[in-house]
């Protein structure tokens, strides 16, 4: 398997500079905004000058939104199940969404492994339909409308809070009050993460942009505490640097198994149903129009989707499985119990319109 390799930058280290961002979604240029704004995909975004010629003849094209860390391995697991080789390109899911549309008909992905719905959704226009073999393992509510694309694993948008400050009847059930005064200095938010970006996006469909902007204001004026990585969040949290921080549930899980429930004085909170911030999200994939019939391509989504690779994200990252077959890990509250807003994952396509947003607040 080849890798486009991409230098490693810490949160000290400059961002990125280069134009990115020319076209999404039909949206003016936004250039500025992606400068500032690199998720952590996964655990470690890595960024670097895109490049076109990345694949050997035979290689299927996979560009990838979630880290070398986390899927390198499951990638080596494919090409050792089917001999089919993997040339993927790591970054950010926002700026690989972009660099597809920016390179069109010239773009060698054929297959776009995203960390999120909103960005798979802003290169719609750029993927194929996927065949009922793959379309037929995943719920409705978990791919697209016209199965352009198609969730693999599913993720809850959660409050970590320090338990040994904040009582678990005081948790905020609800985003809204986050802003609250009690909570000045206390919140932690990651605004360069895709995820917390769909949130906002998810935000914007359900309660509009101006109650959006207002409630992102607030945060602001409320002094909330920036980081680059949930990761980075939940750390903060169970140091007792900051009492409260949305992440995605997994994160939580992963350090309680590294470390023991015991030891960790960060607990999760789940939001009231309907809330914004009780968002299920998926990590999800599509296959480039170009590559339409390459059987490869087909192979490969449908890998993602088997019980096995399935069963792989259970125990590697306690991400929820999208196929019925395979169960969630244990002691996850059951997926079809959490009532997440009224939304359709398609809806969180705008990408370009949360970046100006988060701009404009100075979140970005």
């Amino acid at each position: 398997m080849s890798y486009i390799r991409r230098p490693f930058r810490t949160s000290h280290s400059p961002r990125p500079t280069r134009s990115m961002f020319r076209v999404l979604a039909g949206a003016a240029l936004l250039i500025p905004i992606l400068a500032a704004c690199s998720s952590e995909a996964d655990t470690s975004a890595e960024t670097t000058e895109p490049s076109v010629e990345i694949a050997e003849p035979g290689e299927l094209v996979v560009y990838s939104g979630r880290s070398e860390e986390l899927v390198g391995p499951l990638f080596a697991e494919f090409t050792n199940a089917t001999g089919i080789k993997v040339s993927a390109r790591f970054g950010d899911s926002a700026e690989l969404a972009a660099q597809m549309l920016e390179e069109g008909d010239r773009s060698p992905a054929q297959v776009y492994f995203s960390q999120d719905a909103g960005a798979l959704g802003s290169v719609e226009e750029l993927l194929s339909t996927l065949p009922e073999s793959v379309t037929t393992l995943v719920p409705e509510q978990y791919r697209a409308v016209n199965d352009t694309w198609s969730g693999v694993t599913g993720r809850a948008r959660v409050i970590a809070y320090d338990a040994e400050s904040v009582p678990a009847d005081q948790v905020p059930q609800s985003v809204f009050e986050l802003t609250d005064e009690k909570w000045r200095g206390q919140v932690a938010i990651a605004p360069t993460n895709a995820s917390f970006q769909a949130f906002v996006t998810a935000m914007r469909v359900t309660e509009g942009d101006d109650v959006t902007k207002e409630w992102l204001t607030g945060l602001v004026n409320n002094d909330v505490q920036t980081y680059e990585k949930n990761g980075l969040i939940l750390d903060a949290v169970d140091s007792g640097q900051v009492q409260l921080g949305l992440i995605n549930h997994y994160y939580w899980y992963q350090k309680a198994a590294e470390v023991g429930q015991e030891n960790m004085r960060a607990q999760l909170g789940f939001m009231a149903p309907k809330d914004p911030g009780s968002l299920i999200n998926v990590a999800g994939v599509g296959i480039l129009k170009g590559a339409a019939e390459n059987p490869a391509a087909i192979e490969f989504v449908q890998w993602l989707l088997s019980p096995s690779t399935q069963e792989w994200f259970v125990t590697n990252t306690f991400e929820y499985p999208l196929v019925a077959s395979v169960a969630s890990a244990p002691n996850l509250p059951a997926l079809d119990s959490l009532a997440g807003p009224d939304i359709a994952l398609a809806q969180l396509s705008d990408l370009p319109g949360t970046l100006t947003m988060l701009q404009d607040v100075g979140l970005l």
